[in-house]
């Protein structure tokens, strides 16, 4: 007889759970592909442990999705100023559909990732195009669309799609109160479970501590809750995420873990000299110099493939792509030059770009290469329920939440063979360098192309 209920054997939440329908979703191609596509890209150049691939974190935001949803979907914790905000949720059926369609859409939300995850998407897809473009494509396409209909009860594809990545990656369609709140248990700032999994399977695999934190303590405190009054006045009515006081601590772990997985694991300097050395040879090797978007082509990309046109490269010196693929297969790689500090930044904010144009002028275009980030979502909030039955927001009840600083990184990277040279060049120049000021008449191209500013993780990761 078939099972009834499968398991995953999991390194962070022990045993998954799937039921035979939503087998045959883990089982179809855009899933399985994702046992070829490397969780952090080159990592494992780094952090050799870093080999886990997006498949079984897919498992695992399936998982707790479905945790999610059963607590904070469950009538004895839903808030009152909430209740009749869902009046679908009294209905037993209607509660087991959303079940379901939350699962799958955790569990799909990364079928659209391109070859080694987040490394250089802007570059590698035609313009208009994400990851999160791709996924719904995928989940939309017949071969998904009929799995989700032989569910029971079935499922509308569209409506996972929205669930798996949420209402500005979609915003041509319509949201509900309960559809905008179930997607943010999936891809929300800050309670998102797809970041839970990360953080937690990306510090085991990479053997660091910083990404842990009482994850099952803050998923049994999290609920749905209406805006604390402070931002009811100021028009915000939209019910969202939150936790209960007791919770507090774990979420401040949380976002505390996040902080320190981006600013010591995703923003390692060797991490990103490694990734534009990929996007180098990516470019290169792709005879259009972007990814398909066509299904059927796009699910024949994988890392393997890659790999292997890598390391062909690597050992041809009249192949495309042979300097960058020879710089990953023989570790050498661009070494910092300079890196985001203070002091320069109070003398010149563009300090980044302006060291980037000289030493371009210094040591030639090809030999030195930018990549920055700064982040653009304000400050994490969310409402807290606090025991005596009030709302406030974490901000405001929190001085470690209110403090927690948003990770950012700048580098100049250079040729290693010429950085001695350079770091005496930059340390003599460096006042000149920062005395100059804006953007100037430069081309356009050289501005734009100077540089790589890779989204972090949604993602990362």
């Amino acid at each position: 007889m078939r099972k009834i209920s499968h398991e995953f054997r999991d390194p962070i939440h022990t045993f998954i759970h799937a039921y035979d329908e939503e087998r045959a979703v883990i089982d179809s191609v855009p899933v399985q592909r994702l046992r070829h596509i490397h969780q952090l890209a080159m990592t494992f150049l780094v952090y050799p442990g870093a080999t886990h691939r997006r498949f079984e974190h897919s498992l695992g935001v399936m998982d707790l999705a479905g945790r999610v949803y059963d607590i904070v979907t469950h009538p004895d914790n839903l808030h009152p100023g909430v209740r009749d905000l869902f009046p679908e949720l009294r209905d037993d059926s209607v509660r087991l559909y959303w079940r379901r369609v939350v699962r799958m859409a955790a569990l799909c939300h990364d079928i659209g990732h391109l070859p080694f995850s987040h490394a250089a998407e802007r570059e590698l897809l035609p313009e208009g195009w994400s990851h999160e473009r791709m996924t719904v494509e995928l989940i939309l396409s017949p071969q998904m669309k009929g799995l989700f209909e032989n569910m029971t009860p079935p499922l509308k594809a569209v409506d996972v799609a929205k669930i798996a990545v949420g209402k500005e990656c979609m915003p041509d369609e319509s949201f509900s109160d309960l559809e905008a709140v179930l997607s943010e248990i999936i891809v929300g700032e800050a309670f998102g479970v797809d970041r839970m999994d990360y953080l937690l399977r990306d510090s085991l695999h990479t053997g660091v501590a910083y990404g842990r934190f009482d994850h099952s303590r803050l998923i049994d405190t999290l609920r749905v809750l209406p805006p604390p009054a402070s931002a009811t006045g100021q028009g915000s009515t939209e019910p969202h995420l939150g936790v209960e006081e007791g919770g507090l601590r774990s979420a401040e772990a949380l976002l505390l873990a996040r902080y320190f997985m981006y600013s010591q694991v995703y923003f390692h300097p060797v991490r990103r000299a490694y990734d534009i050395h990929l996007k180098d040879f990516i470019l290169d090797w792709l005879s259009e110099r972007k990814f398909p978007t066509a299904v059927d082509e796009f699910l024949k990309t994988t890392d393997s493939q890659i790999i292997a046109a890598l390391w062909e490269a690597a050992n041809d010196r009249h192949a495309n792509g042979y300097d960058s693929a020879r710089r990953i297969a023989k570790r050498d790689h661009f070494k910092v030059l300079w890196e985001r500090n203070p002091e320069d930044l109070k003398v010149n904010p563009e300090a980044g770009e302006l060291i980037l144009r000289a030493a371009q002028d210094k040591f030639g275009y090809d030999a030195v290469r930018r990549d920055a980030y700064a982040p653009k979502t304000p400050l994490i909030d969310f409402p807290v329920l606090q025991r005596d039955g009030r709302i406030a927001s974490a901000q405001e009840l929190s001085e470690v939440i209110a403090k927690v600083p948003t990770a950012a990184f700048d580098y100049v990277f250079i040729d290693g063979r010429l950085l001695t040279a350079a770091k005496d060049w930059l340390e003599k120049n460096r006042s000149d360098i920062l005395g100059k000021t804006g953007q100037g008449d430069d081309d356009e191209e050289r501005r734009t192309t100077g540089r790589t500013t890779n989204a972090a993780p949604s993602d990362e990761e």
